[in-house]
């Protein structure tokens, strides 16, 4: 979720959807999987990412066992079909473009799913790379603004080998390149603050302004549909909204 005022908007939305408990639960475990394979073992000191994944399922009370489950099958321990990360291209309503990021154990299965989606919601399925050229891979950690203020969130970052600092009202966004995201987080850990999350995403190189509410809303509806699904693990897109029409358009029916 990229641009300068885009996470407050769209939390909004993945608060719906992360409500549901059965289905963050499986979207964790999934991450977890996936960390544990690729981001280098079972250990949460050598693996950055399956720490920030482990601390993400405990945040949101999920039980140790499927915690334990998950870094199991991950490393090989317990049976089962492999967890693959894929990403999946498209575009809603208005020429917006969404790139669904998903960790499947069946990627046909996964494939028709992502694709039924777009379709059922007005947007349409592209091939691989037809999306992903409009995005540029960063790395993000998000600081709590109650820790630090905005200027120290700056030096902070600055001193940590940070590219960019995005303020919200309750959060600091800090942007690095891709292959620094590890050191700097680690670096702003040794500082002692504290980490809410950090992830590689898909900043957009410009955002797409939707300002008729009708096509917002379709925007925004294929966005929570595509962010709901089980093996979905983050969306990225290009949309930028405005405040006026977002509250409008996110307005109880």
């Amino acid at each position: 979720m990229a641009g300068h005022n885009k996470w407050s908007k769209v939390k909004h939305i993945k608060a719906r959807v992360d409500a549901k408990k059965g289905k963050i639960f499986s979207k964790l475990a999934h991450e977890i999987t996936v960390a544990a394979r690729e981001g280098g073992g079972g250990d949460v000191a050598l693996n950055a990412r399956l720490r920030q994944a482990i601390d993400a399922a405990k945040a949101q009370s999920m039980p140790k066992d499927n915690i334990e489950r998950a870094v199991k099958r991950g490393t090989g321990e317990l049976g089962g079909n492999d967890i693959e990360e894929v990403y999946y291209e498209g575009y809603a309503p208005g020429g917006v473009a969404m790139l669904v990021h998903v960790a499947t154990d069946n990627r046909n299965r996964s494939a028709a799913d992502v694709r039924n989606l777009f379709n059922k919601n007005n947007g349409s399925m592209g091939t691989s790379g037809s999306v992903t050229y409009l995005f540029d891979l960063c790395g993000e950690i998000r600081l709590s603004a109650e820790d630090l203020d905005a200027d120290g969130a700056v030096m902070a970052a600055l001193e940590a080998g940070a590219e960019d600092v995005i303020h919200e009202e309750e959060e600091h966004l800090i942007r690095t390149p891709a292959d620094q995201l590890n050191i700097t987080a680690n670096s702003l850990r040794d500082r002692d603050l504290r980490i809410l999350s950090q992830s590689l995403v898909y900043v957009p190189q410009t955002e797409i302004e939707v300002a008729e509410p009708s096509i917002a809303s379709q925007v925004l509806r294929l966005y929570e549909a595509l962010d709901d699904y089980q093996d979905t693990l983050s969306v990225f897109s290009n949309f930028d909204i405005p405040d006026a029409v977002m509250e409008t358009v996110m307005q109880p029916n």
